[in-house]
C-alpha cells in the first residue's frame, strides 16, 4: 500500500487543490503536474482531502468530478446502483423530501463504512478458511455487527422521521394551523 503525499508532506488540515482547465485537463498544484481522473479516484481511495477548482473562475467543481468518477465506475464494471435505485434517487430531486433523503443516505453510507472498518479490524490476520467462517452470516460476530448496523440504520431513519415531523409542525404553525 502506498502512502499518499498528504501523509508525508502537508499538514493534516490542508486541502490539495486541483485545477480544471477548459481543455478538460486536471492540474495538481501539489505535484505541479497534470493528472487523470483515475489519479483523482486514487486520492479519494487514499482519503486525501482535495478540491477541484475551475482554473478561470475558481468555481468549486469537486462534486462534478466525483460524479464523473461514479459514472465511469458504474459503466465500467459491476454497478452499485440498479436502474430502480437511480430512478428513485432522481425522483427525490426537487421533492420536499430531498434534504431528508440526502441526509439519510449520507448517514447510512457512513454507518456502512464504519461497519466495513470494524470488519477489517476484526479479520486482520485471518486465513482464508477463518475469513469464510467470519463472513458466514450465521457467525455470532457477524450477526452482532449486522445487528448493530441495522440498529444504527433504523436510528438514522427514526431521526429523519422526527425531523420531518418537526418541520411539518413548524410549517402548520406558520399557517396558523395546529395538529
Amino acid at each position: 500500500m502506498h502512502k499518499s503525499k498528504a501523509d508525508t508532506a502537508r499538514p493534516a488540515e490542508s486541502v490539495r487543490v486541483i485545477k480544471k482547465y477548459p481543455n478538460r485537463r486536471l492540474y495538481d498544484t501539489d505535484t505541479s503536474s497534470y493528472i487523470t481522473l483515475a489519479e483523482v479516484k486514487a486520492l479519494v481511495m487514499d482519503s486525501e482531502r482535495f478540491v477541484v477548482r475551475d482554473a478561470k473562475t475558481n468555481e468549486d467543481l469537486t462534486r462534478s468530478i466525483l460524479l464523473q468518477i461514479i459514472l465511469e465506475e458504474e459503466t465500467a464494471g459491476v454497478p452499485i446502483f440498479t436502474e430502480q435505485v437511480l430512478a428513485n434517487i432522481i425522483r427525490f430531486y426537487g421533492h420536499a423530501m430531498q434534504d431528508f433523503m440526502g441526509s439519510y443516505l449520507e448517514k447510512n453510507v457512513q454507518i456502512f463504512m464504519d461497519l466495513q472498518h470494524k470488519m477489517a479490524e476484526q479479520s486482520s490476520g485471518m486465513n482464508p478458511e477463518a475469513w469464510k467462517q467470519f463472513m458466514n452470516a450465521q457467525s455470532p460476530m457477524m450477526q452482532g455487527m449486522m445487528g448493530t448496523y441495522m440498529e444504527q440504520s433504523r436510528s438514522a431513519f427514526a431521526q429523519m422521521q422526527e425531523q420531518m415531523q418537526k418541520n411539518s409542525e413548524q410549517m402548520l404553525a406558520a399557517f396558523g394551523l395546529k395538529r
